[in-house]
């Protein structure tokens, strides 16, 4: 069930919504940009951005990301490896490629050009590969999930709990209506049961609170800005050892 003051919410969103734009410091030549990325891509009748593409979505709305290269062969991905610096996660990429775990599409921790050459080879063959993401290996053993979904009442809906293969398992993830204001960004982080996560950890810092409010807060805004979009699915939002949250896989799904 989705959470909130609905009565409020209503009576404000227009204001939350305006302040939110200003406090995120969202440009409008990054509104134009967005703009243009979700009109190519429904022009060509796609019904998702590829990975690279969410992440440079969501990236012009201030959301960190991995540091990323697209390479459209082999050659192109070993010379992105060698300028991330090693070692690197290799994945397949394509618009119809939505689920690339299922289908061997995800290789971490590779090592060498040898390595590169030889899961590119393979991924490349994987049917919906268009080409292939370099990513950096981001360190950390927290990982969050972050996203929206649309109410058929209430409209767009911020997402947020554990993330990676814990969403399925424990399910442990809470919904506010968009607009949010940083107080609800706040208060979802503390209602995930299983909030002690974001404190301190196995010798890691605890998560950076307001960063990862500004996640939510962006999140929200694109849903009430771009009405194209159907969902945004951030998983995993991987906490970095000193603390700071970034999106490492994530996907934008059109209407």
């Amino acid at each position: 069930m989705v959470k909130n003051r609905l009565p409020e919410k209503i009576l404000t969103s227009a204001g939350v919504s305006s302040m939110n734009r200003q406090n995120l410091n969202i440009e409008d030549k990054s509104m134009t940009k967005a703009a243009s990325m979700l009109h190519d891509a429904l022009a060509k009748g796609r019904k998702t951005m590829s990975e690279y593409d969410s992440k440079r979505f969501l990236a012009l709305f201030g959301i960190p990301v991995s540091r990323d290269i697209h390479a459209i062969d082999v050659d192109k991905a070993v010379a992105a490896a060698a300028g991330l610096g090693y070692p690197v996660a290799l994945k397949a990429t394509g618009a119809s490629l939505t689920h690339k775990t299922e289908v061997g599409g995800v290789v971490l921790n590779l090592k060498t050009p040898g390595e590169i050459e030889s899961e590119g080879k393979r991924l490349l063959k994987i049917p919906g590969c268009e080409a292939l993401i370099v990513t950096e290996m981001v360190g950390g053993a927290r990982e969050l999930v972050c996203g929206l979904t649309r109410d058929p009442h209430f409209g767009p809906a911020v997402m947020f709990g554990l993330g990676g293969i814990l969403t399925e398992i424990l399910k442990d993830t809470v919904f506010r209506i968009a607009p949010l204001t940083t107080g609800d960004a706040r208060s979802m982080m503390s209602d995930i049961r299983a909030v002690k996560i974001l404190d301190p950890f196995r010798g890691e810092g605890a998560v950076d609170r307001e960063a990862l409010a500004r996640i939510l807060l962006a999140v929200g805004q694109i849903g009430l800005e771009y009405g194209e979009i159907a969902e945004i699915d951030i998983n995993p939002l991987k906490i970095r050892p000193n603390g700071q949250p970034v999106a490492v896989d994530a996907l934008v799904v059109l209407k």
